[in-house]
């Protein structure tokens, strides 16, 4: 079982190296780029909206009850900020777009494979890595942070609207705690995090795509794999990066 592990760590390593690889044709493949910046990014946008609506609500409602005798009402956005900005949206983002990104990319890459379709494309000498791979795990990157960045926003005006519908907090009251203790760190761990993450997703997809075989049952194993090991992933790869951000403060 360790061999066995290994050597698909091997595997995807090789992978991913040739896929970045490809970065060397980015000007000439700019063209799939901005077509995956619009399915990752663009597209998902009613899916975070929603996400991120409710994550803020049930944020504020569960911080009063979490911090009700500690912390007063009115530090309430604190809490929320902090705890949204860090943890809550780039990792809620990153499950979402797993099961919406990760499970599609890796549902396509693997109908071409079982199709012969990629082969069709090294025949006429066009390199899978170059033309499909490379584009949308760049996009991954990109896109995942300002995603993250629209999901904080979100929570953020959702979670004051409902405090101050549910426990009668001013909009004042509520942004400037938040603004008083700010800091621009806890943002930024956050797109760290969300950029990890969107490598991870869009390159296991595509990793787990390409290795499809047997069929329709192989590209639905292929798409079941991506969700799976994406989601462990990204949950062990949240507290190795915060490791690594605040382990020493």
């Amino acid at each position: 079982m360790n061999f066995r592990f290994l050597s698909g760590l091997g595997d995807y390593v090789i992978f991913t190296a040739q896929a970045i690889l490809g970065l060397r044709h980015l000007p000439k493949r700019r063209q799939e780029v901005i077509m995956q910046f619009k399915r990752i990014g663009f597209d998902s946008l009613f899916l975070i909206t929603l996400t991120a609506a409710f994550t803020g609500m049930v944020t504020a409602l569960q911080a009063v009850y979490q911090s009700k005798g500690y912390i007063p009402i009115h530090l309430l956005s604190v809490l929320i900020g902090k705890s949204t900005m860090v943890e809550l949206a780039p990792v809620l983002t990153a499950l979402v777009m797993t099961g919406k990104v990760g499970a599609s990319i890796a549902a396509e890459i693997g109908t071409m494979r079982v199709s012969e379709q990629l082969d069709a494309l090294q025949s006429m000498d066009i390199s899978p890595a170059e033309f499909l791979y490379m584009p949308r795990i760049l996009a991954g990157i990109i896109c995942f942070p300002m995603l993250t960045v629209y999901a904080n926003l979100v929570s953020i005006l959702c979670a004051w609207y409902f405090s101050a519908l549910r426990y009668g907090i001013h909009w004042y009251t509520f942004f400037n705690n938040m603004k008083s203790y700010f800091e621009p760190f806890d943002l930024f761990s956050g797109l760290i995090k969300s950029a990890v993450f969107g490598f991870l997703i869009t390159s296991l997809s595509c990793y787990f795509g390409d290795r499809s075989k047997g069929g329709a049952e192989g590209v639905g194993l292929s798409t079941t794999l991506t969700v799976v090991y994406s989601s462990v992933t990204i949950l062990i790869m949240d507290f190795i990066v915060a490791w690594i951000l605040f382990g020493n403060m």
